[in-house]
């Protein structure tokens, strides 16, 4: 495939190393330098585009990779208060969007692990749960988008819990998220439940952006044979 990069920070450069591995071009790599050449013409001349940028201009970057007919697969967060935006523009168009709050495989199975996890202890109120999401010092959105999707699971499945904060001393019927920013970590996610009496905890660590990248570019071909809106789930059958 001819790759079209939107974001070309760190993340932007594992991609690229690991799609050209894979036997992939990059057609187009646009950065804060050059953001005019993010235009229909030259997306038209890429297959797909991979788009890690900041919520501030995710959506005008769907929108034109919309326009341009090709598919878009991207892992920038806290965007998700456009979201019936964002998907009604790809529904309007027939196009195709890949979202991952998280590529990496490890992380779409740890969520299943999660989703578990709360469903068995659901009926079991004595425990309380809270959440503690590490990143780098970089990471601009908190909590980020893997924690908030963990959270918004475990939501689904604990009646005594309603709603997520971040950072704050909860009430009972919130979850809350702590979140710490600290040097160079690609990224930690922890669940805990906790009694009187014992505690039980699940952790998810990143040891590199490569397992980040390697997804975004399974999305990517994934894409080539797959329409509309797409996730991990689908992906992975899941």
């Amino acid at each position: 495939m001819k790759i079209a990069l939107i974001g070309y920070g760190r993340m932007g450069k594992e991609i690229e190393k690991i799609a050209v591995f894979r036997g992939h071009e990059i057609g187009l790599k646009i950065d804060i330098t050059n953001p005019e050449d993010l235009n229909v013409e030259n997306l038209q001349k890429c297959d797909v585009a991979i788009e890690f940028t900041i919520p501030a201009s995710a959506i005008n970057n769907y929108s034109v990779c919309f326009d341009a007919g090709i598919p878009v697969v991207s892992g920038t967060t806290g965007w998700l208060d456009n979201k019936e935006q964002v998907y009604k523009k790809c529904a309007d168009t027939n196009g195709t969007f890949f979202y991952g709050s998280n590529f990496s495989v490890g992380v779409n199975l740890f969520f299943e692990l999660n989703k578990k996890l709360a469903e068995l202890m659901a009926p079991r109120s004595e425990y309380n749960v809270e959440m503690t999401e590490v990143h780098h010092t970089q990471k601009l959105d908190a909590p980020s988008g893997t924690a908030i999707s963990l959270a918004d699971d475990i939501l689904e499945q604990l009646p005594t819990k309603d709603v997520w904060v971040n950072d704050q001393t909860p009430a009972s019927n919130e979850l809350n998220i702590k979140s710490e920013r600290v040097g160079q970590v690609p990224g930690i996610h922890t669940i805990k439940y906790e009694s009187e009496i014992d505690f039980i905890e699940i952790t998810h660590s990143a040891k590199s952006r490569e397992g980040f990248a390697f997804g975004a570019v399974l999305a990517a071909e994934y894409c080539q044979n797959n329409k509309g809106i797409l996730t991990m789930k689908d992906l992975l059958k899941i």
